[in-house]
């Protein structure tokens, strides 16, 4: 039960932190409470976003602050309970969404960026699951005029910033493209270098099928176990690494403070359903619906429809009335069917106040590493984070600069 090192969740990020490791002659021990991928990778929209060069940042408008004020818009709910331990987060998450700041960050965010796809695809063909895969991109449709010319604006300055490839449909390409959408909309906007996945969870099994044949070892234990340096308890026995990789999600922090760090996280709740399509329908693509703050994606197990963001306390109880508003919408969007799932799924995206994950060292404790808090982009930085990890561990040269996501930047 001896191990080079250690790697706390089962997520994407901690699947792809095992699976560098272990290629690169690490023996790796991979622990969580589930099998992987079945907290917040199972539940996201499938995207991994190639154009996803500005992390979503908080509205700074007087107008966008009181429309969610009143806590009834489509996109961005809160229970009113949570926001007084929230507000600290909060205030800092609305000083870095400064246009000026928020530009800095996506100079940094982008070399994470643009990355996302090209790890991604490499690591699926060596673990076989390359057909999980669609390189077709997604949509985003427009119901007015002004939104469709505002975006537009927005992705051309991106092009110029970034290189962020698009395709502008009008609505009779819009119609070409997906032919069962809603007659009325006023165009669209295909980011064209983005993957979709047709199954998150298959896409983390995969991967860590592909860590096991590799030699590593996954176990159900309990990563709040862990102690310096570095013990961890499971069902199998007491497991001891040379080092440790803490990749938990939203659960990072709960093990970091017993370490004796106070790192500013917090979550954003988001909830799926799944529902046929009508049986002469088709959905080629992942589409949002900007000016409604959802997205429906085709999957395996039917067309996932997903909300946008709820903040409130990690663990409160279910309230997916995000869902329930959006679903007649969504219905008017694509002719959605029954529901194929017992109850709505609930995921936590794990968030810091910059946008930015935490990526690399602990500042505190030799050969601890710490990967979390990538808000909206943990299956599209997945990938890349697992490659850079190891990296760091194996003491590679890291194919990105890591200092802009150090912990001790806060």
């Amino acid at each position: 039960m001896k191990f080079d090192t250690v790697v706390l969740g089962g997520g994407i990020v901690g699947v792809s932190i095992a699976v560098h490791l272990q290629k690169r002659g690490r023996s790796v021990a991979l622990v969580d409470c589930k099998a992987p991928g079945n907290e917040t990778s199972f539940g996201n929209a499938g995207l991994i976003q190639r154009e996803g060069v500005y992390p979503y940042a908080f509205p700074r408008a007087l107008s966008a602050l009181l429309k969610y004020s009143r806590n009834t818009a489509l996109d961005v709910r809160y229970h009113p309970n949570a926001m007084l331990k929230l507000a600290p987060f909060l205030w800092q998450y609305w000083r870095n969404s400064h246009p000026s700041r928020h530009a800095v960050i996506a100079r940094w965010y982008a070399t994470l960026i643009e990355h996302c796809v090209t790890e991604h695809r490499m690591l699926a063909a060596e673990a076989g699951a390359s057909a999980l895969l669609r390189p077709s991109g997604w949509i985003k449709v427009f119901r007015t005029n002004a939104k469709q010319d505002s975006e537009m604006a927005v992705v051309q300055r991106w092009q110029r910033e970034f290189g962020v490839s698009f395709d502008a449909l009008d609505p009779a390409r819009l119609r070409e493209t997906e032919p069962d959408l809603d007659t009325s909309l006023k165009g669209a906007l295909r980011y064209t270098a983005a993957d979709s996945v047709t199954d998150p969870n298959a896409l983390v099994t995969a991967y860590a099928q592909y860590f096991d044949k590799l030699g590593g070892r996954f176990f159900i234990g309990d990563a709040t176990t862990l102690r310096d340096h570095w013990t961890v308890s499971t069902q199998a026995g007491l497991l001891s690494a040379r080092s440790a990789v803490i990749a938990m999600g939203p659960w990072s922090g709960d093990v970091t403070r017993r370490l004796g760090y106070t790192l500013p996280l917090a979550v954003k709740r988001g909830y799926h359903m799944h529902y046929a399509a009508r049986p002469d329908a088709r959905l080629n693509h992942p589409v949002l619906d900007v000016e409604n703050g959802y997205l429906i994606a085709p999957m395996s197990r039917g067309i996932r429809l997903t909300t946008g963001a709820e903040l409130a306390f990690r663990d409160a109880p279910k309230t997916p009335v995000q869902l329930d508003a959006v679903e007649p919408i969504a219905r008017g969007l694509f002719p959605l069917e029954q529901r194929l799932d017992d109850e709505p799924w609930m995921g936590r995206r794990p968030c810091t106040p910059d946008m930015m994950p935490i990526i690399g060292a602990a500042p505190k404790h030799d050969d601890l590493w710490f990967a979390f808090g990538h808000a909206h982009h943990g299956l599209t930085l997945g990938a890349i984070t697992g490659r850079l990890i190891a990296e760091l561990v194996t003491g590679e040269k890291p194919l990105v600069d890591l200092q802009p996501f150090r912990a001790d930047r806060f």
